[in-house]
C-alpha cells in the first residue's frame, strides 16, 4: 500500500486566505498539519522531524521568515512552494528587475545608487517624477513619489538619517502615469490562471492600501507577458503586476 502524501502549510497568521487553504484540504481529504511559524524551530543537525512532508506550502507574512524556512527545508530535499530561489528573486526588487532585463521582459526604467549625491544624480538623469522603493517590502509600504528636486532632496535626506541597511540603497524607477488602475494575474508556472484590475484614486494601487478588485480578462499579449515574467524568476505561484502606459 503507497503511502498516503503529507503537506505541511507554514503560516504566520490564520487570514481569509489560509482558512480558504485548511477549508479545500479538508474537503479533499489531504492529509496536511498546520505549522505556525511563530512556534516552530529547526535543527539543522536532525531534518527528521520534517521528512514526513512530501512538500509545504509556505504562507509566512514575514519575507525573511518565508524566504530562510524554504531554503532548510529544500536543503533536506523537502519540495516548497516556492522554493527558496524563487522567493529570493520575488522578495527582492533588484534581483526581481535583474532577472526580468534578464529575459527582455518589459518594465519601468529602473537606476540604483548606494549614497544620496549618487541618487540625487540619477533621479535629475532620469527625470521627474521618479518613484523611490525600499529593496525588499510589499503592500504598497515606504514608496515616495518625488515630483521635484526639492522632494528628492529631502526624502533622501531621511533615508540617509534612518539609516538602517533598507534605507542605504536606493532603488529608483521612472513613474508611469498609468490610468487609475493596475492589473494582478496570478501565475501557476507558466499558466496565468485569472487576472483583476486593481482601481484606485490614489497613484499606489495596491488593495492593501484600499484598491479595489475587478475582474480583467486574460488577453494574448497580457498572457504572454506573464508567461515571460514567471518563466524569468524561475515558475512557481506567482503575482505579477502589470502596468498600462
Amino acid at each position: 500500500m503507497s503511502k498516503r502524501p503529507k503537506i505541511g502549510v507554514l503560516f504566520s497568521r490564520v487570514r481569509v486566505e489560509e482558512k480558504w487553504i485548511f477549508a479545500v484540504l479538508e474537503q479533499r481529504g489531504i492529509d496536511y498539519d498546520r505549522l505556525d511559524d511563530r512556534k516552530i524551530t529547526f535543527d539543522l543537525s536532525n531534518p527528521k522531524p520534517w521528512l514526513q512532508y512530501d512538500a509545504v506550502l509556505e504562507r509566512s507574512i514575514s519575507y525573511a521568515r518565508g524566504l530562510y524556512a524554504t531554503r532548510i527545508l529544500n536543503a533536506w530535499g523537502i519540495p516548497t512552494v516556492n522554493t527558496a530561489v524563487v522567493a529570493e528573486v520575488c522578495g527582492n526588487k533588484l534581483a526581481t528587475v535583474t532577472a526580468l532585463a534578464h529575459a527582455n521582459v518589459p518594465q519601468p526604467r529602473t537606476m540604483v545608487a548606494y549614497t544620496s549625491a549618487s541618487a540625487l544624480q540619477a533621479i535629475e538623469e532620469m527625470g521627474y517624477p521618479v518613484v523611490l522603493k525600499p529593496m525588499v517590502g510589499s503592500w504598497g509600504r515606504l514608496l515616495a513619489k518625488i515630483n521635484d528636486r526639492d522632494a528628492a532632496e529631502a526624502v533622501l535626506e531621511h533615508k540617509a538619517v534612518l539609516g538602517s541597511y533598507e534605507h542605504s540603497i536606493f532603488y529608483i524607477q521612472d513613474y508611469i502615469d498609468k490610468p487609475d488602475r493596475d492589473i494582478r494575474v496570478l501565475v501557476v508556472d507558466d499558466k496565468p490562471i485569472t487576472a483583476i484590475y486593481r482601481h484606485s484614486p490614489h497613484w499606489i494601487t495596491n488593495t492593501a492600501r484600499g484598491g479595489e478588485g475587478e475582474i480583467c480578462p486574460l488577453t494574448p499579449n497580457l498572457i504572454q507577458i506573464c508567461r515571460d515574467a514567471a518563466s524569468a524568476v524561475g515558475g512557481g505561484l506567482l503575482a505579477i503586476d502589470i502596468i498600462e502606459d
